[in-house]
């Protein structure tokens, strides 16, 4: 019993560090050209950025080889910033854009980085083990129109619900 229970919990462990189908993270990653202040456009809808505006993340290197993770955003119902620190480390080679990310002690879930402008790092589109997950990040707070385009139609096209899709508001930066 004690056996089942373990294999059953390294599944479920796993599961959210896993890629969906049909998607595949970057090659030829680099984490250093990675690190910095990322602004959200877009995401899909998920209970722990809810009724957030003017949301970041930044990522820099920690002295063990993990990545520092420290999202913030504005709560516009609480009218003050909230912020969340997590630790991100590679599942597997460093040159591929598949993470996983930790904000609650040992439990992980992929951070995939799926399409990304190699040359200058100013755009990523980010899923992580399923596809009710879906970030479009930018090193600037706003996208051209054909920025914007690009990601919904690639979105679209992997299969995600791109309907559902919040804009993030950056005022006041």
């Amino acid at each position: 019993m004690q056996r089942t229970i373990t294999v059953a919990c390294v599944l479920i462990l796993n599961a959210c560090t896993g890629v969906p189908d049909n998607i595949a993270p970057v090659q030829n990653f680099d984490l250093n050209k990675y690190q910095g202040k990322w602004y959200e456009i877009a995401r899909l809808d998920h209970s722990f950025e809810r009724g957030l505006e003017q949301i970041t993340a930044e990522y820099s290197l920690n002295s063990d080889g993990s990545v520092k993770v420290l999202n913030r955003g504005f709560s516009t119902e609480e009218q003050q910033w909230q912020q969340a620190q997590g630790k991100a480390k590679f599942v597997d080679e460093k040159t591929q854009g598949h993470l996983k990310v930790s904000f609650f002690g040992p439990f992980y879930g992929s951070y995939i980085v799926f399409k990304l402008d190699q040359e200058n790092y100013q755009y990523a589109y980010v899923t992580s083990y399923s596809k009710d997950y879906l970030w479009l990040l930018s090193r600037s707070p706003q996208v051209s129109e054909q920025q914007l385009e690009d990601f919904k139609n690639t979105a679209q096209r992997y299969g995600f619900k791109t309907d559902e899709l919040i804009y993030v508001q950056h005022n006041n930066l």
